[in-house]
């Protein structure tokens, strides 16, 4: 119903809304004419008040208030368009009958309202009609006095259709750009309106969104307002007993939860500064009672300038993951120390089998299989130990003078048995040594790990390029295989404790995807770096570099001038 209501017509097809505009219009009109003729009634009781005892001038000024009347009382909605024209006709009338009662009063100038009212709301039409009517109605009484025109007036009524032609074609004009103007804003608007319901419903969809998922959102703008929050946002505030409209927590712990971060090194304040936040860790709570564990991630916001405009904070609560990752590390340890004892009985148990001469051949071979998978099970139940004793602390290293390549070499000839297996050959050519200081134990469980690595994921037949230099100050281990190798994607994963490349997962090769990470902290423990690349198909290189013990850079520049 309310649509036929907006869309309801007159009886001549215009909307109802459109003619009640037009007969508020004329009543503005009138009003100004009625003023005008109010004016000129004085100025003619001060300059010739015998007029206004005239009858035709006293007829015209009754006919000019009773049409602002009619303009006021008459509903014109109710009737078609044109029949408002009737009042401007009136008017034209009843001053051509005032200008005819006096002719030197001036009353012919009070033309210019009705021609402006007609060419503004009918067009071109209502010009010429109101300017011809107006014309023919002043030389119609002249002729019709049936005397001689005065020299003297002929200008004055040439004068007056021209005057009267000039404001019909301006008001015309500026009609027709005022119309213009309007059809242009109503686009406009329509658009406007159109983009404001879409950008209402997107940010509609962006709150639902937000107050869907399970993570704190809080978006600032520079000086640090809150102008949004969700819902899981309030919650995590709630739970610590903060307002709502805070970024974090007034006091929050890194993450070994007893140290507070410094004011200035806050997430929240590092993102007021712009910058950009990637997964760091918070702890809230105090000790003793409840206490969580969130990822802070934050991004800038700019304007359209390019400028710092604000920022966005997001929290994750990540403590049950932490709490997971604790018991499993825990467990690992546990699990790992209890079957290290019995393992190392059982090995030494074997070996003293295998020092029995007396033992037959089919049974010293059984024998063998045994202490090689039991030495294989103790490296595996190591690894975990060693992983789970490193989450929260560092390793303790033995640092010593040690000779870099006598390492490696023995490495070699250990894992050399294993490649021969296979047909794979280890290339290691002779090099002068490499002195440096470091842990050789802990050394020499990288370059197994990375032979190892060499030999179980090579292709039958391979080849293993095995080369230990020193340059100024650095040593390197490199070593090169021509396996599988391992995508761009897998790459990037390496590193992580217990991840295993989605290749070798469902394969026959074992591991606990432990030793590269462990061998990445001891040589960092070191000082140095571990760095893997590799391309599927063509093989893998790790590249182990460390740094050379202080004298040993000025022995290896010595023997450089030596061959000179």
């Amino acid at each position: 119903m309310g649509e036929t209501e907006r869309h309801r017509v007159s009886n001549s097809g215009v909307p109802n809304s459109e003619v009640s505009l037009l007969g508020r219009s004329a009543l503005v009109s009138q009003l100004l004419l009625s003023a005008s003729t109010l004016l000129l009634i004085g100025i003619s009781a001060v300059a010739v008040p015998e007029t206004l005892g005239g009858p035709l001038f006293f007829s015209a000024t009754v006919l000019i208030f009773t049409t602002t009347a009619l303009a006021a009382a008459v509903p014109w909605g109710r009737f078609p368009p044109v029949w408002i024209t009737i009042l401007p006709v009136v008017d034209i009338v009843a001053i051509v009958m005032m200008r005819e009662a006096q002719p030197f009063l001036g009353a012919v100038f009070l033309l210019v309202f009705p021609v402006i009212w007609l060419a503004g709301h009918f067009g071109m039409w209502g010009a010429i009609g109101s300017v011809a009517f107006a014309s023919v109605m002043i030389w119609g009484t002249v002729l019709f006095r049936g005397s001689l025109v005065d020299e003297a007036e002929i200008p004055r009524l040439a004068i007056v259709p021209i005057v009267l032609s000039f404001v019909a074609v301006s008001t015309y004009g500026t009609a027709r750009r005022g119309a213009a103007q309007r059809v242009l804003l109503t686009q406009q608007a329509g658009l406007f309106e159109v983009a404001l319901r879409g950008s209402r419903r997107q940010e509609q969809t962006l709150d639902e969104i937000l107050n869907a998922v399970d993570f704190g959102v809080i978006s600032f703008d520079r000086t640090g307002h809150a102008h949004l929050v969700n819902r899981a946002h309030r919650e995590i505030l709630e739970r610590f007993g903060e307002r709502s409209d805070l970024a974090v927590p007034r006091v929050i712990y890194r993450e070994d939860r007893v140290t507070p971060y410094e004011e200035d090194d806050r997430p929240y304040r590092r993102a007021l500064r712009g910058e950009t936040i990637d997964r760091v860790t918070v702890w809230m709570g105090e000790a003793g009672g409840d206490r969580a564990a969130f990822l802070v991630s934050t991004r800038p916001l700019r304007d359209r300038a390019g400028e710092f405009d604000g920022s966005v904070l997001v929290l994750r609560d990540v403590t049950a993951e932490l709490r997971a990752i604790q018991a499993r590390d825990d467990l690992v340890a546990s699990v790992s120390h209890e079957l290290r004892t019995p393992l190392t009985s059982v090995l030494g148990y074997l070996e003293l089998a295998l020092d029995d001469e007396r033992v037959e051949p089919s049974t010293r071979h059984m024998l063998t299989v045994a202490e090689k998978n039991a030495e294989r099970l103790l490296t595996l139940v190591s690894d975990l130990l060693t992983a789970a004793s490193e989450v929260n602390n560092s390793l303790m290293l033995a640092l010593e003078r040690c000779e870099l390549s006598e390492i490696v070499t023995d490495a070699v000839e250990a894992i050399r048995p294993l490649a021969q297996e296979r047909a794979i050959v280890i290339e290691q050519p002779a090099t002068e040594p490499v002195w440096i200081q470091a842990d050789a134990f802990r050394l020499r469980q990288v370059v197994d790990n990375l032979l190892s690595n060499a030999v179980k994921y090579n292709v039958h037949s391979g080849r293993i390029s095995v080369v230990v230099s020193a340059g100024h100050s650095v040593a390197e281990l490199r070593i090169e295989d021509t396996g599988q190798g391992m995508s761009a994607a897998e790459q990037t994963r390496l590193f992580e404790r217990f991840y295993r490349a989605d290749s070798v997962r469902g394969s026959a090769v074992h591991g606990t995807g432990l030793g590269l990470s462990l061998s990445r902290d001891i040589m960092r423990q070191h000082g140095g770096e571990l760095r893997l690349s590799s391309e599927p198909g063509v093989g893998t290189t790790a590249v182990a570099t460390l740094s050379l013990a202080p004298y040993a850079s000025v022995e290896h520049e010595l023997r450089k001038l030596e061959h000179l």
